[in-house]
């Protein structure tokens, strides 16, 4: 039987992964990897890759200076969420802000520690990336169109770190890169969106408070079709093996995301939507390995 500090414990622990939403971070790790295998380095062997402790040095340096970000932006927004996400935040706070705070320098320690294992400049990448995302939790964030944007490029950055490690700087990683921008952003704006409540009560001027929800919608509407430019040209002039499947089912899932949108007018439709965009950003990741089935059949002995 646990005891009931054994429990608290546990639970201290489970609001901890919380803060930091661990789910997104093994998400990330995952992308970087795969991104590695299929897109960067496709002619290296499986081994190689995975076994690469520089590779591995540089994913866990992003790792940590993203879970950094996530305490530090759970730290500014306290009283946000508090309105906007009242369950999740309560079982946020089981953890103490200073302990928040104190696993926030000793993460962004370990990111730059990490970093200096593979060289100096990868300590300059993650130094700047870690202070760039906590100017955004602290100012930037709070102003429209600076903060969305922002915001998408952050998210997009970690890979970056491996781009510049294989130092593979191929047409075709730019057009993924720029499709996941595009749908990173809107997922972004979804979520003002959602939490228009808390942006208004804590004076956060964000697009939906500043400029309405019908404009808003207008520009997701924008985005949406923007985002089927990297889509075109991804099946048009690159070879992308069976993941094709994927960038239709995403023209679709784009059209039905814009219909339900407009019809949109709670906060649930908005969490809806939102989950939307999250799950095809994730199946996304996983059907990175379908660039090249061969491929991914030899490695693992299947063919």
């Amino acid at each position: 039987m646990w005891s009931r500090k054994q429990k608290h414990f546990l639970w201290k622990l489970f609001s901890l992964f919380s803060v930091v939403r661990g789910y997104n971070i093994l998400i990330i790790i995952l992308a970087q990897y795969l991104t590695a295998i299929y897109i960067l380095a496709p002619g290296l062997p499986l081994r190689q890759v995975l076994f690469d402790v520089n590779l591995f040095m540089i994913v866990l340096a992003s790792a940590a200076a993203i879970a950094g970000g996530y305490i530090i932006n759970n730290f500014y927004d306290r009283e946000k969420d508090l309105i906007n996400r009242p369950r999740k935040t309560m079982l946020d706070r089981l953890v103490s802000q200073r302990t928040k705070l104190s696993t926030y320098f000793i993460l962004n320690f370990l990111s730059v520690v990490l970093a200096s294992y593979v060289s100096f400049r990868a300590v300059l990448f993650f130094s700047i990336y870690i202070f760039v995302l906590w100017f955004y939790s602290h100012k930037l964030k709070r102003y429209p169109f600076v903060g969305n944007i922002t915001a998408a490029v952050l998210a997009v950055i970690p890979f970056f770190a491996v781009f510049i490690y294989y130092r593979n700087f191929a047409e075709i990683i730019f057009v993924h890169a720029t499709f996941l921008f595009l749908l990173i952003s809107m997922r972004e704006l979804v979520k003002d969106l959602e939490n228009i409540k808390g942006d208004l009560v804590q004076n956060y001027r964000t697009i939906p408070v500043v400029y309405g929800e019908r404009f808003s919608k207008g520009m997701l509407t924008v985005l949406a079709i923007l985002t089927l430019v990297p889509i075109y040209f991804l099946l048009a002039y690159f070879d992308i093996g069976y993941m094709r499947y994927y960038f239709l089912a995403t023209i679709l899932a784009l059209v039905v995301f814009v219909l339900m949108l407009w019809f949109s007018a709670r906060k649930l439709h908005y969490v809806v939507l939102h989950n939307i965009l999250r799950l095809g950003i994730v199946i996304g990741v996983f059907c990175i390995a379908l660039l090249d089935v061969d491929v991914l059949l030899s490695r693992f002995g299947l063919f």
